[in-house]
C-alpha cells in the first residue's frame, strides 16, 4: 500500500475499501481496511476538501436535530423578532450571539464565523 496521488488511485482505494469494509478488526484484511481508510481521508482532506456550512444552514440543521422552535431559538440569541431576521439572513449574527449558540447548542464555532 502506498500514499494516494491521483484520482485514479483513489477511485481503486474507494473500492478495496468496499471489499474489506466488513473485515474483522484483528485481522490482516481488517488492518489493510484501516489503513486504506486513513489513506482514501488524507487524500480527501487535501483534494475533496469539505468547507464548512452555512452558519443559518447550521443553525437550522441544528435546531431540526434537536426539535427546537424559532421561540426555542430565541432563548439562546434574543428577542424572537431576532431569530426571524437572523434566519432569513437580514441581520448578522453578533459575536454574542455566536458564542451563545456554541455553548447552548454546540455548533462548531468555525461554522458560526464563516461568510454567508
Amino acid at each position: 500500500m502506498k500514499v494516494i496521488k491521483t484520482e485514479k488511485e483513489y477511485l481503486s482505494a474507494l473500492e478495496q475499501l468496499d471489499d474489506l469494509f466488513d473485515s474483522h478488526e484483528n485481522t490482516s484484511e481488517g488492518e489493510q481496511a484501516e489503513l486504506l481508510m486513513i489513506l482514501i481521508e488524507d487524500y480527501e482532506a487535501h483534494n475533496h476538501p469539505i468547507d464548512p456550512p452555512d452558519p443559518i444552514e447550521a443553525i437550522k440543521f441544528r435546531m431540526e436535530q434537536s426539535g427546537m422552535k424559532n421561540k426555542d431559538l430565541a432563548k439562546v440569541i434574543g428577542y424572537k423578532s431576532r431569530v426571524s431576521e437572523v434566519l432569513t439572513k437580514k441581520r448578522k449574527l453578533t459575536l454574542n450571539m455566536i458564542r451563545n449558540l456554541h455553548e447552548k447548542m454546540n455548533i462548531p464555532y468555525e461554522s458560526l464565523m464563516t461568510e454567508y
